[in-house]
């Protein structure tokens, strides 16, 4: 599983699961839009927000990321997940978005 295709299942389970969701686009294509190494995505459904780092099955989080990670993990009730194709085929994702 690519982490596009990882990316096109976290998006549709979480529409079904009646999340909103926002990706920036094209972020790994070298063509940003906003913070270098902003988490790919951000999921709300009341009262949760949650700011998901996505990564392919070797992939590491690039200069920035880690940064932006553990600034949200400083603010209350924010939820912060890096997800690989693993957690997706073990369930963790799901479990996350129940």
């Amino acid at each position: 599983m690519s982490e596009d295709e990882l990316l096109e299942a976290v998006l549709t389970l979480a529409k079904l699961l009646r999340w909103r969701r926002y990706h920036v686009r094209n972020s790994r294509a070298g063509i940003i839009q906003g913070d270098t190494g902003f988490p790919d995505l951000v999921l709300v459904r009341p009262p949760r927000i949650m700011f998901v780092e996505l990564k392919a099955a070797k992939g590491r989080l690039r200069p920035g990321q880690g940064d932006w990670l553990s600034y949200l993990l400083g603010c209350p009730g924010v939820e912060v997940a890096i997800w690989k194709p693993s957690d997706w085929l073990d369930g963790t994702i799901e479990r996350a978005l129940a």
